[in-house]
């Protein structure tokens, strides 16, 4: 009885280490959408590992910072290729608060993909519990998956 009770209480104070990724396409067109977010305090550690001379408590205004920044820490950290070829995102817009950003993302790709590999390696070098959680809605193909430190990468048949 005591050994649940203690699990139970472990369970409570273990943080939750999770992204959300969300991709969609509407037929016909050629760019993907991306929604992207995660805990703004774990972004700023994984971002120290990007850029190991980043000193967070030297940064005035997050955003500033970050708003040329961000692009190339998210194409390192999240990968996306459609029919093998690999999409570099461009930043629709961010926002910044003391708990979350949230990233939007375009991607110009096929009008008729055929196969998605997405390969996310955001915090997974830090915490083994990481789930990058991502939801695709590609041509009215719909489907979640789950990325974690020791998957960090899928490819799916959308045709």
């Amino acid at each position: 009885m005591f050994k649940i009770l203690i699990l139970n209480v472990f369970l409570l104070v273990h943080p939750v280490r999770v992204t959300l990724t969300t991709l969609n396409k509407d037929p016909g067109s050629d760019t993907i959408r991306m929604s992207f977010r995660m805990y703004f305090d774990d972004f700023l550690l994984d971002y120290k590992l990007y850029r190991p001379e980043f000193e967070p408590g030297k940064i005035n205004d997050p955003k500033e910072y970050f708003q040329s920044r961000i692009i190339d820490y998210f194409n390192e950290r999240v990968q996306i290729c459609l029919n093998g070829k690999l999409l570099p995102g461009t930043i629709l817009g961010f926002s910044i608060d003391n708990y979350e950003i949230i990233l939007n993302l375009a991607y110009v790709s096929d009008k008729r993909p055929k196969n998605l590999r997405i390969r996310n390696n955001i915090l997974t070098s830090i915490y083994p519990e990481q789930a990058n959680m991502v939801y695709l809605n590609i041509d009215r193909y719909e489907n979640a998956l789950k990325l974690t430190a020791e998957n960090v990468e899928a490819s799916i048949r959308i045709k």
